[in-house]
């Protein structure tokens, strides 16, 4: 439980640049720049998404980043199926005809963001330390350009020197063999690493004899695997693209597709269509939900919008089980009355523990369900009847759900009502979790994870011939705890921004620098190639956009490599770059793995890295035979569309213990907000995706030309005596431990009373350690008590 720490005492944390820098021989480093003042403008928040703006925006923030011609002719290759998988979100294709433009804003951003015209050379790191660069905001170093060569900080620089890709694989290799056990290592992966990359990684990080495996699964739906294993046997999503053409009713639950999964408004449009509700759960109203403006249309060209939600339960923040253990009281109290409300031929044949379920929700009080969800009985009892009266059911959601402290129970108590309903494995109907980056999904699949099963690791064995580590490793959270403790020695990163991902950003940056080495594979500088170990290795590779050669047997001719990812919807396809890269000294991540692999394990298993390196054909050979899914992986990812993977709840076959679907008690979570406190709750701007800065503006919120921000409730400013643009100061309250961030400007904003949002990352600092959910160990971004006072001096405008 948290408990209430004064301000002002010495326990206070703050990461602001008015407080202790950290130094660790490079010289001080700043965490959150302090945003200059007077930038801070602020519209009407936007009751329509998409359409022209939305276009206009793809174009300007293109040809800015890329220039006329490489800034667009790459949108053409956008999820196509002779050009490369979106580098953004993981929201599936359609299987058969696509249209010319397969992309949306956010995918068009990514895709220019990596095709960006400026470079940074060794003159950039000539010219900064890395102290100077740490006082430029996130934004300014993804701004800089692209990354052209390796790059060496050595103990006790202030610089980045140039380093030889022989002498930095070498390095990293020393690195390895020299700790006293291989569980100094940790090998973090981000989702937007192609299957190939991700297997290589997971089988060099085994070969080497650990499974400190984190990957941004931890951070993000791992609470949505760990619900769907125990209940379904299966930890991915049921539905398919087709089945919002048959859906009746579909929930879309704590997300944001206008601004991160623009593509699925067309889904969710093509429902509505065909005659089904939409019913929206967030505590902030999202412009792309109210009104979508298909883009794909003269219409929503010109401006005109289909009304996406029928129904928007504005619930508090973390009020999802009351909310849907109300919709299931009121259906049970129906069927207990008149019968006909549950699914029983499906209940008894497909689940088991239904009784216990019943007695929850028969026994849970309606004035908790209102009082803790926000949501009036009448409001409730409107969305139960569209429940009751429709069987195809979708419910869909995003890291709004899952990022909490009961995250796990989140997800458990609505896929309670699919069951209930009978609403799983058959047209129309199912689980959608909505994944983020584009191949976080298939990271998994390819074996990124510290907890192994037994099967993959028998697989690798017989295949590798090496005895893999059985025992588990750690996850994201548990290995930062791990590198402050100084259980870790050497941190290499797949891609990503680990620092700025990771909640309490100062301890996060604590355990980096605890490190005698960290190593980062990446496109573009970050902040946490500032918060670094003792020394550091910035390892620069191709984007998904550009062109990776290979060499046939006959050292002559040349050939593009293809790589692979898998979508939300466990579909595998090719993605092939075709694009001039960016330096001639970039290495694909796959090929600087493996490298790094030969380098480091030579011939210790039974695996051809060199080879590896330059065929990915031959990782994907090893694939099919030691992950279920992809016989004949070569030949089918080079069809048209790809592949569907397995998975058995779709066919109504649940690999659980019992060969049955469980249903799951969830009880209400306790009541943590006290007076004078609010939950705050972290959201992504408009112009970001994940820890990437494209912008300094949130178009649809109305916030532009700034992030330290915090949107409030207009009666909960004018209780405290704040006035719009005030400059105020933040406080979390966790386990005797007030963290506090400073100056950030408070904007009146629709969201329900005792509710705040911030931006991620900024608001990070705030976040403990140590407050997880107790099943998937995820953080809760989503879920943090604050206090909010005005800062020394300030006034609003």
């Amino acid at each position: 439980m948290s408990t209430t720490v004064p301000p002002s005492s010495s326990d206070v944390i703050a990461v602001q640049a008015d407080s202790p820098s950290l130094d660790n021989g490079h010289g001080p480093i700043e965490l959150i720049p302090t945003e200059e003042d007077g930038l801070l403008k602020q519209k009407p928040v936007k009751t329509r998404g998409t359409g022209l703006p939305a276009v206009l925006s793809s174009f300007r923030y293109a040809i800015g980043e890329a220039g006329p011609l490489r800034g667009t002719l790459p949108m053409l290759q956008i999820n196509q199926g002779d050009g490369f998988d979106c580098p953004g979100c993981a929201w599936p294709d359609p299987d058969k005809e696509r249209s010319a433009f397969e992309f949306c804003e956010n995918g068009a951003k990514a895709v220019a963001h990596e095709s960006d015209k400026r470079r940074i050379t060794r003159s950039f790191f000539e010219r900064y330390s890395v102290s100077e660069m740490s006082r430029h905001s996130d934004y300014w170093l993804e701004q800089q350009g692209r990354l052209t060569e390796p790059m060496v900080l050595r103990e006790n620089a202030t610089h980045y020197q140039p380093i030889s890709w022989d002498e930095a694989f070498g390095m990293v290799a020393d690195q390895l063999q020299g700790l006293d056990s291989p569980d100094e290592a940790c090998f973090y992966t981000s989702g937007k690493a192609t299957n190939e990359a991700a297997f290589a990684f997971q089988v060099f990080a085994r070969g080497l004899g650990t499974n400190n495996m984190p990957d941004c699964s931890n951070m993000c739906h791992e609470s949505s695997g760990r619900a769907m294993t125990r209940m379904f046997g299966h930890g991915k999503g049921t539905v398919l693209l087709e089945d919002f053409k048959k859906a009746e009713l579909v929930f879309v639950v704590g997300q944001n597709p206008g601004t991160n999964h623009p593509r699925q408004l067309t889904a969710l449009q093509q429902a509505k269509r065909a005659g089904a509700k939409v019913i929206l759960v967030n505590p902030l109203p999202e412009a792309g939900m109210m009104g979508f403006m298909n883009p794909q249309e003269v219409g929503g060209m010109l401006g005109k919008s289909t009304q996406l939600t029928d129904e928007f339960l504005q619930v508090k923040i973390n009020g999802d089980i009351p909310l849907f253990k109300g919709i299931l009281k009121q259906l049970v109290e129906w069927d207990d009355a008149q019968g006909g409300i549950i699914d029983r031929d499906f209940v008894e044949q497909h689940t088991i523990d239904l009784d216990d379920l019943l007695a929850d929700v028969r026994a849970a009080e309606w004035n908790d369900i209102v009082r803790r969800s926000g949501i009036g009985r009448d409001q409730i009892t409107t969305v139960a009847k569209l429940v009751r009266d429709r069987e195809r059911i979708i419910i869909c959601w995003c890291l709004g759900v899952t990022q909490h402290r009961n995250g796990t129970q989140n997800v458990q108590e609505f896929l309670n009502l699919l069951l209930l309903r009978g609403a799983i494995g058959k047209p129309g109907a199912g689980a959608c979790c909505v994944r983020g980056h584009s191949n976080v999904q298939g990271d998994r699949t390819m074996g990124v994870w510290e907890q192994p099963k037994k099967p993959l690791l028998d697989r690798m064995q017989e295949v590798f011939q090496f005895e893999p580590p059985r025992h588990h490793g750690f996850d994201s959270h548990s290995s930062a705890i791990a590198m402050h403790e100084g259980k870790l020695k050497v941190f290499v990163s797949l891609g990503g921004n680990f620092l700025m991902a990771m909640p309490d950003t100062r301890y996060a940056a604590e355990a980096l620098q605890n490190t005698d080495l960290t190593v980062r594979i990446g496109t573009k500088l970050n902040r946490a190639d500032l918060a670094t170990g003792r020394q550091s290795l910035i390892l620069p590779c191709l984007g998904r956009t550009e062109r990776d050669v290979r060499v046939d047997a006959d050292g002559k001719t040349e050939c593009l490599q293809l790589s692979s990812t898998e979508n939300s919807m466990g579909v595998v396809q090719r993605t092939t770059g075709r694009f001039e890269p960016a330096s001639a000294e970039l290495m694909n991540e796959t090929e600087i793995i493996c490298r790094l692999a030969h380098a480091t394990l030579g011939d210790r298993m039974k695996v051809d890295w060199l080879g590896w390196a330059n065929d990915y054909d031959q990782i994907r050979d090893a694939v099919a035979q030691v992950i279920p899914g992809f016989e004949d992986y070569n030949i089918r990812v080079r069809q048209d569309g790809g592949f569907y993977l397995p998975n058995g709840p779709r066919e109504r076959q649940f690999p659980t213990p019992t060969g049955k679907a469980v249903f799951t008690v969830n009880p209400i979570p306790p009541e943590e907000v006290g007076p004078g406190q609010f939950a705050m709750t972290t959201v992504r701007s408009h112009d970001q995706f994940n820890t990437t800065i494209y912008g300094l503006h949130d178009r649809y919120r109305g916030i532009y030309n700034a992030r330290q921000v915090v949107m409030m409730n207009q009666a909960d400013m004018d209780e405290l005596g704040l006035t719009a643009e005030q400059s105020v100061d933040v406080a979390s309250l966790f386990e005797g431990k007030t963290r506090q961030v400073r100056g950030f400007k408070v904007v009146p904003y629709p969201i329900p009373r005792q509710c705040l949002a911030m931006y991620f990352p900024e608001a990070n600092p705030l976040i403990p350690m140590g407050s997880t959910d107790e099943f998937s160990n995820c953080p809760s971004y989503k879920h943090t008590i604050v206090t909010v006072s005005a800062a020394n001096g300030s006034q609003g405008h």
